[in-house]
């Protein structure tokens, strides 16, 4: 039997995030998770869809020169996907470790993206790494991985979205310090939609605008509002010159609701706008 780990350790520098992300910080979250980091608290991060939970993960790990290995969860991820299996090959058989392993093995940051999607028996596999212990037992390999020092858990979900048969277990939230996430005020958002999109300033305010306005309807008739990444989708459309209404129908309105009446109300609002 082999054990990939030298390949795993040079695999783990392609997680590095080489270039700056662009992140604007709206209050002291970048300060915060940085205090947090010193002593290697596990992070969760909750807010709604597109609101830059992701990209604030990106930037951090940046900022701290940590490779970021990101797992996107879904309901049909094992434990198994998380923290590797054995492989057969010409040689043989062989360990792989999982991102989750791989990650603790040998110091990065382990972002679990919408980990309320995973089902409960697999994101049971953390606790050990997120409590004093800072341990990952490979039961199927009979080794225990003492996490490296730069080793971190990130969690993210959608608290919107939690319902009794999907949350996390208390005994898996007490484990973590939190930061609320939410999209920014107005005049912020702006800025971020031009930096990003290329759009004018005055479009990304309407575009804010129009958000803003969709946002107020959720639990009237939307599941959830216009994200801060759809304005992005939409600006970007624009600064490539597809008509404003256009772009907005295409990138704001069509892929949030399919009610007619909706789909109506927030064509309207576009027409106030643009």
């Amino acid at each position: 039997m082999l054990t990939d780990t030298t390949g795993a350790a040079a695999g783990l520098e392609a997680y590095r995030v080489a270039k700056e992300p662009y992140y604007r910080a709206v209050t002291d979250e970048v300060a915060l998770y940085e205090a947090a980091y010193s002593v290697r608290m596990p992070m969760m991060l909750k807010g709604p869809t597109g609101c830059g939970k992701t990209r604030f993960v990106e930037y951090m790990a940046w900022k701290l020169g940590k490779p970021l290995v990101t797992v996107a969860c879904n309901e049909d991820m094992t434990a198994s996907d998380l923290v590797g299996r054995f492989l057969l090959d010409a040689n043989g058989t062989r360990w792989q470790d999982g991102p989750l392993t791989m990650a603790a093995r040998f110091g990065g940051i382990c972002y679990l993206d919408e980990v309320v999607e995973a089902r409960q028996d697999t994101t049971v596999v953390i606790h050990s790494l997120t409590d004093a212990r800072r341990i990952l037992p490979l039961e199927k390999k009979g080794e225990i991985v003492e996490a490296h020092p730069d080793f971190q858990v990130v969690i993210s979900y959608n608290p919107g979205y939690q319902s009794l048969m999907k949350d996390l277990k208390q005994s898996t939230k007490q484990r973590f310090g939190a930061l609320d996430f939410n999209y920014p005020e107005h005049e912020v958002e702006a800025e971020i939609v031009v930096h990003e999109s290329g759009v004018g300033l005055d479009a990304a305010k309407k575009l804010v605008h129009i958000a803003e306005h969709a946002r107020n309807l959720k639990g009237h008739g939307l599941d959830e509002g216009i994200s801060t990444r759809m304005l992005i989708y939409a600006g970007s459309l624009i600064s490539r010159g597809v008509a404003p209404l256009a772009a907005c129908r295409v990138a704001l309105v069509r892929p949030i609701t399919d009610d007619p009446d909706m789909r109506n109300a927030l064509d309207s609002a576009v027409t106030t706008y643009f």
